[in-house]
């Protein structure tokens, strides 16, 4: 059976949670699977079991769980479901260093040819490799079973070669799904919706109506405890190369021929593989690299990046990028992408700037059209229109701009009883897309090599430029030259 036909009902499905006594599994997964078994998304029969190292027994795991759940969603979990869900769970002991993990897994799970699993590997990908030669040499990995793993997937592109291999290995391409919670945001599959649900759109989503684009993920905390993982990666590496390159295909790439997963991964991959190279002869002009220094941000003050890590660095923990992709769509037409710590607001926004009229019959106030897509701290979806302002004057007509709001909370409100509608954790939609075998949402190796390919080549030139962070103060917007990749061509950021 391929993912792609869903999960075969002759077989008992079970979901393998590797590192689930982890932070991400504690933050997010358990919560995801808690309120998937509650709204009726998980088959009855649907064992959980979570493996890890820790042996702390499935009675004091299973606690910790349902903590983690009322935490996350307390007002909206019901003491029935979560009680059905905490019986669905057992935790087992294994450590992936010994040669006895996957028969111990075995004999956990029982006759693999009578069930349907999906492994989450939320661990370290230094354990990819160990793991999935576990899952191997138990004759674990069988159609139909597939795998989630978790980003990062390397550090560059020699890396997550060996990372795709070694997984590959074990499990065919379409039983390997690799995750990027992003793609599982409302917003961000609306993407999708918008472009192609839309005949307004169309004729204008291109060079010719639109001057620009912006995509900005924004975070006001520091590293925090990620700092030893973070020093080696940076920005680039950790957002920009998946985050912010899989909104970007999205956003640009050509109506796929139908909603199947390989038709919409192929026209992601054409948008990667189509981006202009940014090289040592252009990247001082097309690229900005911070690090925050002191300042005031997420409400307290902050020492700085080498004052927490107690040395000097030269790791960016703001990247700003100015890209072109190279394609008759969208020749000519700049996408300013930017991420960083310990800036300002926390938010996640694209702004599509469409270009001004070409002659005005209302002089300078009338304003060029924008679309705000908005993915959090509220998922908002708004469309800037110039208006007549309302009353009478002596002066011919005054217009206003007015926003057009296409928000997803106030259009589909759900809360009942007086509670405000529950968010839904990416990972929800991801995980239920996973348990059926549609892997759509999910990125495809030649995905993860184009992305890494040209984020390489970014990384290259700035060693060849001898091009360190610049410093910026923390609660600001990134160093002076992020503004400049902008200011350049005549325009400005959106929330500057």
């Amino acid at each position: 059976m391929s993912a792609s036909s869903g999960s075969n009902g002759a077989r008992q499905q079970v979901f393998v949670l590797v590192g689930g006594t982890g932070d991400l599994a504690m933050r997010m997964l358990w919560p995801s699977l808690a309120m998937l078994d509650q709204e009726g998304f998980l088959s009855d029969n649907l064992r959980i079991i979570s493996v890890a190292r820790e042996d702390c027994g499935t009675e004091v795991c299973v606690d910790r769980i349902g903590n983690a759940v009322t935490s996350r969603f307390g007002e909206w979990t019901t003491p029935e479901a979560l009680s059905r869900f905490r019986k669905r769970i057992v935790h087992v002991a294994l450590d992936a260093a010994h040669d006895d993990w996957g028969s111990k897994l075995k004999a956990e799970l029982g006759d693999p040819d009578t069930l349907d699993i999906v492994f989450f590997l939320s661990v370290s990908p230094s354990l990819f490799k160990p793991i999935c030669e576990h899952i191997e040499k138990a004759g674990l990995n069988k159609a139909p079973n597939r795998v989630i793993i978790e980003k990062p997937i390397g550090r560059d592109l020699a890396t997550s070669k060996v990372i795709n291999d070694s997984v590959a290995h074990a499990f065919a391409e379409d039983r390997t799904f690799r995750i990027d919670h992003y793609l599982g945001k409302e917003t961000v599959q609306n993407l999708i919706a918008l472009r192609f649900g839309n005949m307004v759109f169309e004729p204008l989503w291109n060079s010719q109506s639109i001057d620009h684009i912006q995509i900005t993920i924004a975070e006001t905390v520091g590293v925090a405890d990620r700092l030893g993982y973070y020093d080696e990666y940076g920005a680039i590496r950790d957002m920009l190369q998946n985050h912010l390159l899989q909104l970007l295909c999205l956003l640009a790439m050509e109506p796929p021929s139908a909603l199947t997963s390989d038709a919409l991964r192929d026209e992601k991959v054409k948008v990667l593989r189509s981006l202009k190279a940014i090289t040592a002869e252009n990247v001082l002009t097309n690229t900005a690299r911070g690090q925050y220094g002191p300042g005031f941000a997420d409400g307290h003050p902050v020492a700085g990046y080498e004052a927490e890590k107690g040395s000097p660095s030269n790791t960016e923990t703001f990247v700003a990028i100015k890209a072109e992709i190279a394609n008759w769509r969208w020749a000519g037409t700049p996408i300013y992408m930017r991420t960083g710590k310990c800036l300002p607001s926390r938010t996640t926004e694209i702004v599509i700037q469409f270009k001004p009229l070409p002659h005005s019959i209302f002089g300078p106030e009338a304003q060029a059209n924008r679309l705000l897509i908005r993915l959090q701290p509220e998922e908002d979806i708004s469309l800037t229109l110039m208006n007549k302002a309302p009353g009478l004057t002596s002066e011919g007509v005054h217009l206003q701009p007015l926003d057009l709001s296409l928000s997803l909370i106030k259009a589909f409100d759900d809360s009942k009883d007086g509670k405000p509608p529950r968010r839904r954790i990416a990972y929800e939609r991801l995980i239920l897309d996973a348990l059926n075998g549609n892997n759509a949402q999910f990125v495809r190796r030649d995905e993860v090599e184009a992305a890494w390919t040209w984020v390489d080549g970014i990384i290259k030139a700035w060693h060849d430029k001898d091009m360190k962070p610049q410093k910026y103060p923390a609660g600001t917007f990134g160093p002076v030259s992020a503004f400049s990749l902008i200011e350049r061509d005549n325009g400005r950021m959106w929330n500057d």
